[in-house]
């Protein structure tokens, strides 16, 4: 039996019961796809109920504000993925007529969209014949086949496509393309896959070779940065000193408090580290440490420490967009998910 009946075979036997492959909506799809992209099932599966209840069309979605939007996000990282949805919601009601396209050409200008999420929607919402080629289709084809060309690679990226493209199912490409991607996901893991219950065992160039923990193969990732931030708690009654975070950098968009970035952590002792604060927050200014975090971002390692200010006088970053708010209005502003672990934590709010 060729590959992909086997694939598709085991895929109607073991199958997730996940809302979006109930449907043939472009938009729901899409909600999906952007959601599920550096996310497992079962955290994004949470995001993508709230989002379809609070934004059931793309209409809905495009009249939304961007603080919506990304407090609905928030804790999901990765957060210019919410602002690109918005832009891209807006766009489809610029240039569609708020129809969400199904056509690859058309998909693949959307902003946000890439070649594989183009692929999926125009797939699974219209039956075009176009291979998925996500994380787990690179995995299944390179042991399947024994490619060792790296995936993340330009010719790796060639290779795979044109061979994905060359096993699509014409008939039924939809159902194709979520069977392989579910088999990459449950069944030939990245680790310890289930060799011994897989029915395409017997020609899998690395069951056969011993080559599973080494395919697929992938280049060096980018060296992790460490960054050592320090936030800084002024309050005033009920009212929190919060800031816009407008610069390119993690958190673009989100609310955080006043804070101040250092080679190394920061101590109180450290003379260069008080004169800067100072500079700030007046002369007179008195610290408190509250809290040290750690933050794990993809390519960051993020050192926060909290300290707790008094006797200061705000000249803090006037491009910062600093303002006053409820403790109560800030709950309902985006903001950053370590922000919320040390509100919880120390505040119990």
């Amino acid at each position: 039996m060729a590959f992909q009946q086997e694939i598709i075979n085991w895929y109607l036997s073991n199958k997730r019961s996940l809302p979006w492959r109930d449907t043939q909506d472009a938009y729901v799809i899409w909600l999906s796809e952007i959601i599920l992209q550096q996310t497992r099932v079962e955290q994004g599966l949470p995001y993508f109920n709230r989002f379809l209840e609070a934004y059931p069309t793309v209409i809905d979605f495009a009249a939304a504000t961007e603080t919506q939007i990304l407090k609905l996000w928030q804790g999901l990282g990765y957060y210019s993925r919410g602002r690109n949805m918005l832009f891209t919601a807006r766009q489809i009601m610029e240039l569609h007529d708020g129809v969400f396209p199904v056509k690859y050409e058309s998909l693949i200008h959307l902003k946000g969209v890439g070649e594989y999420t183009a692929a999926a929607i125009s797939s699974f919402s219209s039956g075009e014949a176009r291979a998925v080629l996500d994380g787990n289709v690179f995995r299944v084809l390179a042991r399947y086949f024994g490619i060792d060309t790296p995936i993340n690679s330009t010719a790796g990226k060639k290779q795979f496509s044109e061979l994905a493209q060359s096993l699509i199912d014409l008939d039924d490409p939809a159902i194709y393309n979520q069977a392989i991607m579910e088999f990459g996901a449950l069944q030939c893991k990245p680790k310890s896959p289930d060799c011994s219950s897989c029915p395409v065992q017997v020609s899998c160039y690395a069951k056969n070779n011993n080559l599973i923990s080494a395919l697929p193969v992938k280049l060096k990732k980018l060296k992790v940065k460490t960054r050592h931030i320090n936030y800084f708690i002024c309050q005033d009654g009920d009212q929190i000193l919060v800031s816009k975070r407008i610069y390119d950098d993690i958190w673009q968009h989100l609310y955080d408090f006043p804070s101040i970035e250092t080679v190394e952590p920061a101590r109180l002792e450290n003379e260069h580290f008080i004169n800067n604060v100072k500079q700030n927050f007046g002369e007179n200014v008195t610290l408190l440490p509250l809290m040290e975090m750690k933050h794990l971002l993809t390519h960051q390692i993020i050192y926060v420490q909290f300290f707790a200010l008094s006797n200061y006088i705000v000249n803090f970053n006037i491009n910062a967009e600093a303002k006053w708010v409820s403790w109560a209005d800030f709950d309902q502003l985006p903001q950053p998910k370590i922000l919320t672990k040390f509100i919880n934590n120390y505040f119990n709010k």
